[in-house]
């Protein structure tokens, strides 16, 4: 840790993690200045020692019995354990050495501890799932009756509130197990096998000893860490330990005043990384007490819909403008397309595995590794596609929970949605949504502000109408009252009549559930997580959205002279014709022709550039979204937040709006 972080009234602490890049180091003890490839090389020397250590510790706990006695949390005299996992496990009398001939401190073991004593703690609750599926296993685990679904439920401690998608994955994975088997597995350790070991250090288990950093005194956005690597891969002397010195550049987004932590290293791609883990002091979030709040609403198409509800003081419910929403469809198209390659190239690998078989020496081998590096590169770029939106989402609807000076963020909780019954496309597509991502970053940036992001039960949200709670008719347009369809929402009471889009109206829902039932919000022990867990029948009979009176306006409206004609084509994106002579002078002219001169367009916009050119010509289905250009966010449209005054951010982590 450097320095200490005071804390004042109404703020709490909050820690967070931001990638780094070690590039470059410097041997303290001969001067010499290591290169990346010499940095990486000896971090690995490091990384594998431990992880020799990890692999060994945790092959000999690998059952049921120790890792049980580890989840219990108490030694054999009764005490409490340690938080840190490598005391606990010193505790336990589970020990571990380096292999014979090699030479390193106790702090290297306790990495090594540290780590295998987290992989042993979370086996712990996958055990109690995997145990609780196999003593009720059903008649047909591909459709469990409600009876059933109590008993597996009864069975798995905290199964009442665990989403049913959590026990339908552990279900196929045991189905998958018998049809190779024969059998059902004894518990989740046969199931599962010894976890594969990450080559990583762990410096948060050691001291100053081994590993320290510290904060540039001029330069907030630079640290410098020292930790001790090997100067060989088997070290056979403390002498073969040498300080080297490794300067970082810390991201924007970790604020001057944080406390920065020892971080984790870990090696991929040929590259250093370091996991920067620091604390400093947020806004506290509150539970109750929210008077206005944002709805959000996950969609297809339009992946986010949002808006801004107010609850009075007489308990009136009030909407605070139109709402906005957040469409990717061109971003979730190359995602599709990339599945869809994906695809492809695991079944030629499938293939010319079965093919290849045993015999080393096939000459498919070597197109076999190609397309295995095929599908690890476009794994990695279906992850950076993910990731990328699912931050982009999440500043959009944080920026629009800031913009309406909204305290809470209310999101409809869909872990238990399956896709099914919908067609094999539309299935697909609602299954490979990143709705947990975007989760977990709207948390991570509306931490920042104070602002509680809590998840409500979604029965309902889109079938009732948000001012009567009529049960809604749903057609294709607005225009097209008659013809059923989905987006378009229509409320059949007489009195009511609301009509709007079925997003609209669901985060309408939404929000004023949120704010309801804040009285019955409640953390999650196991992630931190806000949420209302059920909806309380008395309390949704007050979340109904009170219609606001339009003003009119007095100013004479009626038509005086005839209608200016207007032309059914839109006004093409390029010029038309030559602009006009002028005289040549220092500034020049503007430019002339199809596209302009002094820039270059991206290149999937200079393909099929015309004149009349407003979109760019694919073949097949073109999501509504893909406009012309290139690059992701001339993919992604969303509404931007109506700002009073535009805040800073602690992090700098500025707006993707």
């Amino acid at each position: 840790m450097s320095g200490k972080l005071r804390l004042g009234e109404g703020e709490t602490v909050r820690t967070a993690c931001a990638r780094a890049v070690l590039r470059t180091g410097v041997d303290e003890e001969s001067g010499e200045v290591l290169s990346a490839a010499v940095l990486v090389q000896r971090v690995g020397w490091c990384a594998d020692l431990v992880a020799g250590m990890v692999a060994a510790l945790i092959g000999e706990h690998w059952n049921t019995a120790d890792v049980e006695v580890l989840a219990a949390g108490v030694d054999a005299g009764g005490r409490r354990l340690p938080s840190n996992a490598w005391m606990a496990l010193r505790r336990l009398g589970w020990a571990v050495t380096a292999p014979e001939g090699v030479r390193v401190n106790d702090r290297i073991v306790r990495m090594a501890q540290e780590q295998a004593g987290r992989a042993l703690r979370s086996a712990a609750w996958r055990a109690e799932v995997t145990a609780g599926v196999l003593s009720t296993w059903p008649a047909d685990p591909r459709q469990r009756t409600p009876a059933e679904w109590d008993q597996v439920r009864k069975a798995i401690p905290g199964g009442q509130h665990l989403p049913s998608n959590v026990i339908k994955g552990r279900t196929r994975q045991v189905v998958t197990f018998v049809k190779a088997n024969g059998r059902l597995p004894v518990d989740v350790f046969e199931l599962e096998g010894v976890p594969r070991i990450p080559r990583m250090l762990l410096l948060a288990a050691c001291d100053r000893q081994q590993a320290t950093i510290e904060r540039s005194d001029t330069d907030p956005a630079r640290a410098l860490l020292r930790l001790q690597l090997p100067t060989r891969p088997d070290p056979q002397t403390y002498r073969d330990w040498t300080w080297v010195e490794c300067r970082i550049t810390l991201p924007s987004t970790v604020p001057a005043s944080a406390v920065l932590h020892l971080p984790t290293l870990r090696l991929t791609d040929g590259t250093v990384r370091a996991d920067m883990a620091y604390t400093h002091a947020v806004p506290k979030a509150r539970t109750t007490g929210h008077s206005v709040a944002l709805g959000v609403d996950w969609g297809l198409n339009t992946l986010l819909s949002a808006g801004a509800l107010r609850l009075g003081q007489d308990g009136r419910i009030t909407v605070l403008g139109a709402g906005g929403q957040f469409r990717a469809a061109g971003i979730l198209a190359k995602q599709h397309r990339l599945r869809r390659q994906s695809e492809r190239l695991h079944a030629k690998a499938d293939q010319y595995q079965r093919l290849i078989g045993v015999d080393e020496r096939h000459h498919l081998v070597g197109k076999h590794a190609v397309i295995r590096d095929e599908i690890r590169h476009v794994s990695a770029r279906r992850q950076n596609l993910n990731d990328a939106l699912a931050w982009a989402a999440a500043r959009w609807t944080v920026d629009q929970a800031i913009a309406a000076r909204a305290t809470a963020i209310y999101l409809e909780d869909l872990r238990s949605m399956e896709a099914k019954g919908m067609g094999r496309t539309l299935n697909t597509r609602l299954s490979q949504q990143v709705r947990g991502k975007i989760s977990d970053r709207m948390r991570h940036l509306a931490a920042e502000h104070g602002i509680a992001v809590v998840t409500v039960p979604a029965r309902n949200t889109s079938k009732h109408c948000p001012q009567c709670l009529t049960p809604l008719q749903h057609r294709k347009a607005p225009d097209r009252p008659t013809a059923s369809g989905w987006k378009w929402a229509i409320c059949p009471h007489q009195s009511c009549r609301w009509q709007g889009d079925r997003d609209h109206g669901a985060w309408r829902r939404i929000a004023a559930r949120g704010l309801t039932h804040q009285t019955k919000t409640v953390t999650d022990k196991t992630t931190g997580a806000m949420v209302i867990r059920t909806v309380v029948d008395e309390l949704e009979a007050a979340a109904v959205v009170t219609p606001t009176m339009s003003k009119t306006s007095r100013r004479d409206r009626s038509k005086t002279g005839p209608t200016r004609p207007r032309t059914s084509r839109p006004a093409p994106r390029r010029r038309r014709a030559p602009s006009p002579t002028r005289p040549h002078g220092r500034a020049g002219k503007r430019p002339e022709g199809h596209a302009p001169t002094d820039r270059r367009l991206p290149r999937a916009a200079h393909r099929h550039q015309d004149v009349n050119t407003i979109s760019t010509p694919t073949t097949g289905h073109r999501p509504r979204g893909a406009a012309l250009g290139a690059g992701f966010h001339l993919h992604a449209h969303a509404t931007p937040p109506r700002w009073e005054t535009i805040p800073e951010t602690p992090s700098d982590s500025g707006s993707l709006s």
